[in-house]
């Protein structure tokens, strides 16, 4: 089991060893080292904490930073804790894209695009437009009737209606890994992973 902190850079796409044409998503990812290990004695559960991107010292406040110090490390922009990986890493070690292998298997976590307040059409794919010929000229894109009047004379929670969408976590599974380049600290994985260009990722190996 391995887990590591990313960013997301973007896609791409690669022939492989065997001559398939396949698109990726490039990761940097690492290095990450372990911030904190937290154990069942002392903070009621096992969890190893791991940081990524070092920022300058006057970007941290006092307390984040006393808690860097204390592992001798420099401050850290994002800090997340991993479950997994208790018992399997220690204070001082630095989880890189070298733990993973081609043809692992992951799985992809990360805040996916906030589109804002859409419509019926963009959020729940609605067909719109509707009865044409009947009169219709200002509402091509409108939900339609949402509920019956004399019963019940409400509408049901989880109608499919407009409102905001994306911003929410995503967490994508069996995800491959096609290519790793230690010297960059990349990882090419097949296919899209959720979130927009240099949003963080969460990669735990399955």
């Amino acid at each position: 089991m391995s887990a590591i902190l990313g960013r997301k850079l973007g896609m791409t796409s690669i022939f492989t060893e065997d001559g398939n044409f396949v698109p990726v998503t490039v990761i940097e990812a690492g290095p990450c080292p372990v911030v904190h290990v937290k154990t069942k004695e002392s903070d009621g559960y096992d969890a190893v904490q791991i940081g990524f991107e070092e920022i300058a010292e006057r970007k941290a406040n006092r307390p984040r930073l006393g808690h860097f110090v204390k592992a001798n490390l420099a401050p850290m922009r994002h800090l997340k804790e991993f479950r997994q990986l208790a018992n399997k890493v220690f204070l001082g070690d630095v989880l890189t894209v070298e733990n993973f292998s081609i043809g692992d298997k992951i799985k992809v976590s990360s805040t996916s695009k906030g589109k804002g307040f859409q419509g019926v059409v963009r959020r729940h794919h609605f067909g719109g437009v509707g009865m044409t010929t009947h009169g219709q000229s200002d509402r091509p894109r409108a939900p339609g009737s949402i509920g019956s009047s004399s019963y019940p004379s409400r509408v049901f929670k989880g109608m499919r209606m407009a409102g905001r969408m994306g911003g929410t976590r995503i967490t994508v599974r069996n995800i491959e890994v096609i290519r790793i380049m230690p010297e960059q600290n990349l990882l090419m994985v097949r296919g899209s992973v959720p979130g927009a260009i240099n949003a963080l990722v969460e990669i735990v190996k399955l």
